[in-house]
């Protein structure tokens, strides 16, 4: 997996170079853009971390960028740092989905403890993510009479019983439970049954 990178958008170059200092400082890679044009432009969505994002800035606002991010469903966890006039804003930001703010002037090490906790929730819902496709590929790989298997199988029926209910004989249900569980990576019906309720639980 990529490592992560934190992506600093400010217009003021001094900021913006002062926080790749800092940040640099605990071995974490950071990319830094003059605007939040620059960094839509630049930006590679398949690369894991977060996002710093200044309040104010010329052009497009760090909340009119929070509003496309949202727009292209692209989920980076964005921390705003905000003066002290923009702290209603800030809070509004992260009730519309902003994982964080903080306000100048603000502590170096308060600002590295949010950037690390926003790297790790941004890896978790990767993680989660990677799952659900991988899950949903193994269901989607079914055909519909294994699927049909599968779903009687989780209500806790027999061989014979699943038979009984799709007019099928015992051996043509076995032939398609064998192909469901290898097809599902399944080694037990305890692992469908977790599988099942991951895939449900999953957004």
């Amino acid at each position: 997996m990529n490592e992560p990178t934190v992506f600093v958008v400010d217009d003021d170059q001094a900021v913006a170079r002062s926080l790749r200092w800092l940040i640099e400082t605990v071995q974490l890679k950071v990319e830094t853009f003059s605007s939040a044009q620059a960094f839509l432009d630049g930006y590679d969505a398949s690369k894991p971390g977060c996002l710093v994002l200044d309040v104010r800035m010329p052009g497009m606002s760090g909340l009119e960028l929070q509003e496309r991010l949202a727009a292209q469903r692209i989920d980076m966890p964005i921390i705003f740092i905000t003066g002290h006039g923009d702290v209603k804003m800030a809070v509004r930001a992260v009730m519309s989905g902003a994982f964080d703010f903080i306000e100048k002037p603000f502590n170096d090490q308060d600002l590295l403890d949010r950037i690390q906790k926003a790297i790790i929730f941004d890896a978790r819902r990767r993680g989660r993510n990677t799952l659900r496709a991988q899950l949903l590929a193994l269901f989607a790989s079914l055909t519909p009479r294994e699927r049909e298997v599968l779903d009687l199988v989780l209500e806790g029926m027999s061989n014979k019983a699943i038979a009984r209910s799709l007019g099928l004989s015992a051996k043509t249900v076995e032939v398609h439970r064998a192909k469901m569980m290898e097809k599902m990576q399944a080694r037990s019906v305890a692992d469908l049954v977790k599988m099942a309720m991951e895939n449900q639980a999953m957004p």
